[in-house]
């Protein structure tokens, strides 16, 4: 009985000194978090729509060639894009917002703009005549219903579009959704669908850049 009492003492000792309690087991090292982005505070996750954006702001600056991927239905008589030049320029990025015009042949009406909101991200589309006002159908999208992921974001129309499109008798787009996804150094995508079974895709490849067109109309200064 001396025995068993000593070598039980011993053993509690032991343990004590190991920093353990004898009833439990020592406790599984925690896995590590997950690891921030550059520039971010240490285990902080960096969510999707930051993602996006940062691989967007990679190519901050550049212009990029790009092709007519999907067109289905193909409107009747539909010839904007038909033979023309397709040209995006990742124009302008600060923080929360990018600006990137869109030049379809000599026309360079269009901007997407994507604003980093507290639930996501916005797009919206900046149309301009040549003499810099803005056409009546401008500054139209809407905001991303779900956290997307680093590589597609989607943003469905909002009310204010909605609004926009029935008083211009654009009844067709009150519905329209419109994504749009990057891999850097690979392709970019922009997407336009509708219930119906409408669905346009551009198309750039991000892997061999093109000279910067000239400024959208409306922002005749140089980016900064």
């Amino acid at each position: 009985m001396k025995t068993r009492a000593l070598s039980l003492a011993l053993s509690l000792a032991l343990a004590a000194c190991a920093g353990e309690s004898p009833m439990e087991p020592a406790a599984a090292a925690t896995p590590p978090g997950p690891v921030a982005a550059a520039g971010e505070p240490a285990g902080r996750e960096v969510a999707p729509a930051d993602r996006f954006l940062q691989a967007i702001t990679r190519h901050c600056g550049q212009a990029f060639a790009g092709r007519v991927l999907v067109d289905e239905p193909a409107a009747p008589g539909n010839s904007a894009f038909a033979g023309q030049a397709l040209v995006m320029h990742v124009r302008e990025c600060a923080p929360g917002e990018v600006r990137i015009p869109f030049h379809v042949g000599e026309d360079r009406s269009r901007t997407w703009v994507l604003t980093r909101t507290p639930g996501g991200l916005r797009l919206k589309h900046d149309h301009r005549h040549a003499d810099g006002s803005p056409d009546p159908v401008t500054m139209y999208g809407g905001d991303t219903a779900d956290a997307g992921s680093a590589i597609r974001q989607a943003f469905p129309v909002d009310a204010e579009s909605v609004a926009m499109f029935t008083r211009e008798g654009l009844a067709a787009s009150v519905t329209n959704t419109w994504a749009m996804e990057i891999e850097p150094g690979k392709r970019f995508l922009y997407e336009l669908s509708r219930p119906g079974g409408r669905l346009f895709q551009v198309e750039f490849d991000l892997s061999a850049p093109v000279p910067a067109p000239p400024p959208p109309w409306g922002s005749e200064a140089p980016a900064d």
